[in-house]
């Protein structure tokens, strides 16, 4: 996720839209365009800074360990977050975030890994 993106994030579009609308009255289609594109990515979260976090430490394992430890440490994980395992909705999603978030990092490692 893992950062996620959110689906409701629309507001930065609407900024973005008119404050470049405003802001580029000479050409107020371009402005309203680039401001839209600035605030898709605003909502999008390409300025927010934040990193991944490591693959490895979401897995609890170094980065030294072996290709067996890894899937060990990933199906250990999986065993314990699984989404089918819940009861109620509201940790059925907390479930399946983290879910998506372990099986990330292992795609992750077996990418870097190769």
């Amino acid at each position: 996720m893992n950062r996620e993106r959110d689906p409701q994030r629309w507001y930065g579009k609407v900024i973005g839209l008119v404050a470049g609308f405003l802001l580029l009255r000479a050409d107020p289609l371009l402005g309203a365009v680039i401001g839209l594109l600035l605030g898709h990515a605003a909502d999008a979260g390409w300025f927010s800074g934040r990193r991944r976090e490591d693959a490895y430490s979401v897995l609890g394992v170094d980065r030294d360990a072996s290709d067996s430890e890894i899937d060990l440490a990933r199906r250990r994980l999986i065993a314990q977050c699984h989404p089918d395992r819940t009861s109620d909705e509201a940790s059925r999603k907390a479930a399946e975030r983290r879910t998506r978030e372990i099986n990330g990092a292992y795609a992750r490692i077996r990418k870097l890994r190769g």
